[in-house]
């Protein structure tokens, strides 16, 4: 199969560079708004149960009981995030996941957690183009507050990101991390 006849979206999945004016680049904007109009629904609900239904419309996922969500909630795209069970998700939360986002078991996210699957290229150039690279937060883990984890990271099993803290590389099971860069604090 040629470039061509993959679908944009396996394309974003598969962590391939979209170029600005990609033929297919329309698709992101419409998907992105199909999204917004579920999200509109979703934040503006205070129903527990019409939540998490439209959080599965939106994920095209099904989300288990045990997930808790605050409102507001921002996704740009949605069907590339995967949460497992007993995640709990605070208020005010931001993903951008046209590279994917696996959520395991127990993991909490503090309000205002930032998961940024898509980068730019550094080249003026270039830099309308999208580098999209999976997130990944394993069992157990807690985001702080205001934290941001960037395109292509993985969180691992046990470990806490600090308030506040931008991720930019791996974080090992059984740490915990914080600063700007956030580096290894202690371990657990």
């Amino acid at each position: 199969m040629s470039k061509d006849n993959i679908d944009i979206f396996e394309r974003l999945r598969s962590g391939e560079t979209i170029p600005s004016g990609d033929p297919e680049g329309y698709r992101m904007r419409e998907a992105a708004f199909e999204t917004k109009e579920l999200l509109l629904q979703m934040n503006k609900s205070i129903d527990p149960n019409e939540i998490r239904w439209l959080l599965e419309q939106i994920t095209g996922s099904e989300i288990d009981e045990s997930v808790g969500l605050f409102t507001p909630l921002y996704i740009n795209y949605g069907k590339h995030t995967k949460i497992g069970k007993n995640v709990f998700i605070n208020f005010g939360c931001t993903f951008l996941d046209m590279g994917g986002i696996t959520i395991e078991d127990n993991v909490m996210l503090a309000p205002n957690v930032n998961l940024l699957t898509e980068g730019h290229p550094i080249s003026p150039e270039a830099r309308q183009s999208l580098i999209p690279a999976p997130i990944h937060i394993k069992k157990n883990a807690w985001i702080g507050a205001n934290a941001t984890i960037l395109q292509g990271v993985t969180i691992g099993e046990n470990s806490v990101v600090a308030a506040g803290a931008v991720v930019s590389k791996d974080v090992p099971d059984n740490t915990v991390v914080g600063g700007i860069p956030a580096k290894v604090i202690k371990t657990i």
